[in-house]
């Protein structure tokens, strides 16, 4: 039987494995090599601060006011709706685009902001973080502490590696038209998940 800490470092990285719209965004900005170390902190920042809270009690609080769930489902639809046009928009352009470097930069204010609308206006989150998470942590009465450590763990292990680890990849976006096949692939998972959401009951 795993102990609490290998349980919960299990539990984080199935969850986070997933692909979706954040880690979709991490791997973009890695591939970019544009404020990587900023936006893997604030990701694995607030998955640390959701599933705390998840294993301290907070999801309590969500299930006695379902409308902060409700609110994010329709705040992240519309935003990952235009983000997946922008990217749409991006994939059908014509560019000259020949290295990752030379990618157009974006300002630090703008790429902090995207990444976080990514992170907390997604109701997933909150239903992998705060609620399941939370539940799960019931098991381990008296090791709460390091199941939690364990689940906290997987997150920032996962998004420095996927940020960091994008790099690998840049020679196959010397060609511009991996970058077209990336923005179209970006824009499908965006639109898709906006679609799950509004299709979803929360």
């Amino acid at each position: 039987m795993l102990s609490p800490f290998f349980y919960g470092l299990t539990i984080g990285f199935s969850l986070i494995l997933a692909i979706g719209a954040q880690n979709a965004f991490v791997l973009k900005q890695g591939l970019k090599n544009q404020y990587v170390f900023w936006v893997c902190l604030i990701c694995a920042l607030s998955d640390s601060a959701l599933i705390y809270l998840g294993v301290t009690g907070f999801s309590t609080v969500i299930s006695q006011y379902p409308y902060v769930t409700v609110l994010a489902k329709y705040f992240g639809a519309i935003f990952l709706l235009w983000y997946g046009f922008i990217s749409f928009r991006t994939a059908f352009q014509d560019k000259s685009i020949l290295t990752p470097s030379d990618v157009e930069e974006s300002s630090f204010i703008k790429v902090i902001g995207v990444c976080l609308a990514f992170t907390w206006l997604n109701p997933h989150v909150y239903l992998d973080t705060l609620v399941l998470m939370g539940s799960i942590s019931t098991q381990f009465t008296g090791n709460e502490f390091e199941f939690t450590l364990g689940a906290i763990l997987a997150s920032w292990l996962f998004f420095f590696a996927l940020g960091y680890g994008s790099r690998l990849l840049r020679p196959v976006f010397e060609n511009p038209k991996a970058w077209d096949i990336l923005e179209f692939i970006i824009g499908v998972v965006m639109w898709g998940i906006a679609i799950t959401l509004l299709m979803k009951k929360v």
